[in-house]
């Protein structure tokens, strides 16, 4: 199962970046696909390294001392001897919504952002099951991951734009010179089917994460009940510091939607992931 959703990451990362080449390469040919490959280089490298500062000062997270909190740094501490982690530097949000994310470029630059409305509404258990699937997605390097698509992403809604306004610019100068209705098309298709892309990534690395979280809290239950509780929480209570920008970064997205809106869901459904940790948990001999 790891190997089946590494793969199928590894196939989605590789549609995007084909999906930029082709941008820049209608939009100018050798010249567009050189701009194209430039710029991805470029906001990636820039995702790399300043990615995890840019989501904590988007969150309002602010750091948290050992002094201050010595019980969750006792917790994660003893969770990141079972994965093998480091430990990663410890944020608090000032929300009262219950939510987490984690950020870092690699196991040894990472973060964790966790609400004080987790710590409040949320019982050691269900605490742990959470701190564990944050601890799970640095394991398996998924904040780089999707620093990646997120970035490719933005480079792919980036190019069309300029394809656009080329293909304009083009046909005032030339009758025969811009398609601007190929322009539009490409403008309003090229990020939306990024888009898909990016949040079918998130949604992969998602399962993935449940279910090493579950194995490094050594239940599946605390994650489970703990999403429960997050889903409903997260349409009740809302997040002021929310963007879409990083709502693919929380446990649960803190941004809720239905209708259409599931299709760009940055999640897959609560109640799926929540059957699947309690399968894991029935494989233990756990009675639910």
């Amino acid at each position: 199962m790891a190997l089946l959703n590494m793969l199928k990451t590894g196939i989605l990362l590789t549609a995007l970046t084909l999906l930029l080449i082709a941008i820049g390469n209608m939009l100018g040919g050798q010249t567009g696909l050189l701009i194209a490959l430039v710029l991805a280089a470029i906001m990636n490298l820039g995702a790399y390294w300043f990615s995890d500062k840019l989501v904590l000062a988007m969150s309002g997270a602010q750091p948290i001392s050992e002094q201050e909190a010595p019980e969750l740094y006792a917790m994660v501490r003893r969770l990141c001897q079972r994965a093998n982690l480091p430990m990663p530097r410890l944020y608090l949000i000032p929300e009262e919504q219950p939510n987490a994310f984690a950020t870092g470029r690699d196991p040894h630059h990472a973060a964790v952002g966790i609400t004080q409305g987790l710590l409040r509404l949320m019982d050691r258990q269900e605490v742990e099951g959470v701190i564990a699937h944050e601890l799970a997605h640095i394991k398996n390097r998924d904040t780089l991951i999707m620093a990646v698509a997120a970035t490719i992403a933005g480079a792919i809604s980036y190019l069309a734009h300029m394809f656009y306004y080329a293909s304009l610019f083009a046909g005032n100068r030339d009758e025969r010179g811009g398609n601007p209705i190929a322009a539009l098309a490409m403008l309003i298709l090229a990020p939306i089917a990024a888009t898909i892309i990016q949040l079918a990534i998130s949604r992969s690395r998602e399962y993935e994460a449940d279910r090493v979280g579950a194995e490094i809290a050594g239940t599946p239950i605390g994650l489970a009940n703990a999403l429960r509780k997050l889903e409903l929480a997260a349409q009740r209570i809302p997040m002021h510091h929310a963007e879409p920008a990083t709502a693919h970064m929380y446990i649960v997205n803190p941004l809720s939607g239905g209708g259409l809106m599931a299709l760009f869901s940055t999640h897959p459904p609560v109640k799926e992931r929540i059957r699947r940790l309690e399968a894991m948990a029935r494989q233990q001999g756990v009675i639910l």
